[in-house]
């Protein structure tokens, strides 16, 4: 395989002065061991720079040239992604200034994970010119935090698309039985509509008449009632399933627990099918 096949991962991480302790070296490390361990090891290249600054990021962009770019600490929604100053320090950068930086280089990146909380906000903005970005919606705790990236980048290892391996890392938080899983949201950048082969779908949904938009919201409202249903259904599936002492009864609550999980993941799917046609 010749370098210019192999794909830069550029790990970011910083945990300024003052903020919450993360466990940033065992993410990184568990990702490292996930990839050098997959079918396709010789594919990916990772690189890392810890405790950045911003003018760290762009040196770290123009020295690597980094295919896909993981960034791993604290955000704070609108305020912006936690990087460091000159002296530890938090300094916050906006979702605008890092979709600018990253718009200098949507020539050869082709996806960036925000691994912090409240960074939807950076995801929407930067996928504006990157093919698809990652953010998370709400605050993640440190091990859904973990057991997303660890998810995530085993099946970019395996060869699959980033759109599964978004869909398995919060599998894998779901698998971990923390209820965090629909915290990571996968943005991508949209098509210009005279160039999408989906542009007579789009502009037809564009014009919704409010009682179809209203029964849509109401479908969409019965759907996140039985998928809340169901997730607390699985989650008392595992505690059994933890406890359970007979290995008969354990191998029928894994089946009951694989069924749930294939129900939850169909009824996550129509919701965001809906979502996107009340975009």
């Amino acid at each position: 395989m010749t370098r210019s096949t192999v794909k830069t991962i550029l790990i970011l991480t910083a945990n300024p002065k003052g903020t919450t302790p993360l466990r940033l070296d065992q993410e990184v490390r568990d990702i490292s061991e996930g990839l050098k361990r997959s079918q396709h090891r010789d594919a990916f290249r990772i690189e890392q720079r810890w405790a950045v600054r911003p003018r760290d990021v762009q040196r770290a962009m123009l020295d690597l040239d980094p295919q896909i770019v993981h960034f791993s600490g604290h955000g704070e929604g609108e305020e912006g992604l936690a990087f460091e100053d000159e002296s530890g320090k938090v300094k916050f950068v906006d979702a605008e200034a890092l979709a600018g930086l990253f718009e200098l280089f949507a020539d050869q990146v082709e996806c960036i994970v925000l691994n912090a909380c409240y960074s939807e906000v950076q995801a929407e903005a930067i996928c504006q010119h990157i093919p698809s970005v990652i953010g998370m919606k709400k605050e993640i705790g440190d091990r859904a935090a973990l057991e997303f990236a660890v998810g995530f980048y085993d099946a970019l290892g395996a060869g699959r698309s980033i759109e599964f391996a978004h869909k398995l890392g919060f599998s894998a938080i779901r698998m971990a039985g923390i209820a965090e899983n629909l915290t990571p949201v996968l943005k991508q950048k949209t098509t210009p509509p005279s160039s999408s082969p989906n542009f007579s779908h789009r502009t037809a949904l564009n014009t919704l008449s409010a009682s179809q938009k209203r029964r849509l919201e109401q479908r969409q409202g019965i759907l996140q009632t039985e998928l809340d249903l169901r997730s607390e259904k699985l989650k008392q599936l595992r505690e059994s399933w933890a406890i359970e002492a007979g290995s008969a009864v354990k191998f029928q609550l894994q089946k009951q627990i694989q069924e749930e999980e294939v129900q939850l993941t169909a009824l996550e799917d129509q919701i965001e099918a809906i979502e996107q046609d009340l975009i």
